[in-house]
């Protein structure tokens, strides 16, 4: 209804009204706002002798340069989605999963499937946006979701199977948990056993495919609220800020408190804080994992 509105109202308005309005008002409308200018409105803001206007130009044209680049990063972002909608293959899924690096807490993966067409503004590898843009991003990928699912791999699991396979684990269940299930699936350099669809790992995935950014954006939301909770479970280790990541206060806090019940004993930094030996070390050894694999 807002678009709509605004396309009357720049039906209606004339070049002359443009000339005639103050400059606060032009800014209003077509900057704070963004209200269509009429046809030919830009030129004429342009040449128009008010410094005032002039500058409210530039500002509507860097905004709309950057909108026709969002556009065309959108379209390569779907590259791999559109073969499959044009197909027919709507239940297009894409997954990923965030906390492989942290000394504490769960792995979280999220599955999600877009609806054919989807383009949302600001969707990208979840590392690459804040956590301002991300909190924004989450509730708008799942109003325009067909179906988001969530996986975890517990601590428990991580140290008895090794955080690759946690890692696995943890997406295997976030698919699984979709409704309605995927008919094809995107996933980010991986392949998981025992599902039935057909599966196109993509090396970097979540920068590349707008369904896994979209999870990674939902799984990463998910997993930063969690030990935002557990903060309040474990005090003192620093939890709401780090987020289990190995950062000098969690590793001074370590050090001071020793390792809690989220504290993964397969990693390095909590099992030499817990005296094991090296024998027992081995036990929990984690394999060679691919450059970028680490999240």
């Amino acid at each position: 209804m807002r678009v709509a509105g605004a396309r009357l109202y720049a039906a209606r308005v004339r070049l002359e009204d443009l000339r005639r309005t103050p400059v606060p008002e032009l800014h209003r409308l077509y900057v704070e706002e963004a209200r269509n200018l009429p046809s030919g409105g830009l030129s004429a803001l342009k040449e128009d002798p008010r410094a005032g206007a002039r500058a409210i130009a530039e500002k509507i044209e860097r905004r709309n340069h950057k909108a026709q680049a969002e556009g065309r990063r959108l379209t390569r972002l779907c590259l791999f989605e559109l073969p499959l909608w044009e197909q027919g293959i709507t239940l297009v899924g894409g997954c990923d999963e965030v906390g492989m690096a942290p000394l504490a807490g769960p792995v979280i993966a999220a599955a999600v499937i877009l609806r054919p067409g989807t383009r949302i503004t600001g969707v990208n590898d979840s590392k690459q946006l804040t956590p301002e843009e991300r909190d924004e991003l989450e509730p708008r990928i799942r109003a325009e979701a067909v179906a988001v699912g969530i996986g975890r791999a517990e601590v428990s699991e991580i140290d008895t199977i090794n955080i690759y396979r946690a890692g696995l684990l943890a997406l295997k269940r976030a698919v699984l948990a979709l409704s309605p299930q995927p008919q094809h699936l995107l996933i980010d350099a991986r392949k998981l056993d025992g599902l039935s669809m057909p599966q196109q790992p993509i090396i970097k995935g979540d920068a590349k495919s707008i369904t896994i950014g979209a999870a990674s954006i939902v799984a990463k939301v998910h997993r930063d609220r969690l030990m935002s909770q557990l903060d309040a479970e474990y005090p003192g280790y620093g939890f709401a800020d780090h987020k289990g990541y190995p950062t000098p206060d969690h590793l001074d806090a370590l050090e001071r408190l020793g390792a809690c019940a989220l504290h993964r004993r397969s990693f390095a930094p909590v099992a030499k804080k817990l005296g094991l030996i090296p024998e027992q070390q081995e036990l929990f050894a984690m394999p060679k994992t691919r450059a970028g694999e680490a999240r």
